[in-house]
């Protein structure tokens, strides 16, 4: 098997201990001998175990949305609208809310916030750039970081949701996006407003200088996994 069949069989595998055991040893050994990979090459692929597995398993997630969101056409839809509908097929492709709490449990531990926010943070870039944003300021960035909190909300909103269908969790995604729009509605006015804008010259000039990351990253640094297939 390629690589990327054998991290694909571990994380089916995974999802029978997960439940239970959380995002630990137990779990990814666990995993490991239902897959019949061996530990060695199970710790190649993840070499943090199950940390590096639970991101996998996230990352696995976003690529669903993403193919849902290409095969969806919204064209129709107001921005905000395609906004809410590409978090709530993010949602929609866990398959196992347990597994997701065990994964908030596991990422609200201090030695992983770090590697949590960022997956959270790589789930909001995809949406952004799957509804076309081309931002290259600092636009970019407080796109990303308000739909991050919109999104994590939701998430642990989600987790305690037992409405039907999940129309609670809904409802409480379109009341946290409409926050954010009367949240912007307040910057065009601020901008608009001749003295505001006087008096904010010096840190929005400060700020227009901001960019966003070049795409493209190098891939022959050390410590870069890339497949040879």
């Amino acid at each position: 098997m390629t690589d990327p069949d054998i991290r694909a069989a571990l994380l089916d595998a995974a999802a029978a201990h997960v439940p239970f055991d959380g995002w630990s040893a137990a779990s990814f050994d666990a995993a490991a001998r239902d897959a019949g990979v061996a530990p060695g090459v199970a710790r190649a692929l993840f070499p943090r175990g199950a940390v590096d597995m639970a991101l996998a398993w996230h990352a696995a997630g976003d690529a669903k949305m993403v193919a849902r969101l290409e095969e969806t056409d919204l064209s129709a839809m107001r921005f905000r609208d395609r906004i809410a509908t590409a978090v709530r097929f993010r949602l929609e492709a866990t398959p196992d809310r347990e597994m997701v709490r065990r994964g908030v449990a596991l990422f609200a531990l201090p030695q992983h916030v770090a590697d949590g926010t960022r997956a959270i943070w790589n789930t909001c870039d995809l949406i952004w750039t799957a509804l076309g944003d081309s931002s290259d300021d600092i636009n970019w960035y407080t796109k990303r970081a308000t739909l991050s909190g919109v999104y994590s909300s939701t998430v642990l909103y989600w987790l305690g949701d037992d409405s039907t269908d999940h129309r609670a969790t809904w409802g409480f995604l379109d009341r946290r996006i409409d926050d954010v729009m009367q949240f912007e509605k307040l910057k065009a006015r601020a901008r608009d407003n001749k003295l505001l804008s006087t008096v904010l010259a010096g840190p929005l000039a400060v700020l227009g200088r901001v960019r966003a990351p070049k795409k493209g990253a190098r891939d022959d640094l050390p410590g870069h996994w890339r497949d040879q297939t």
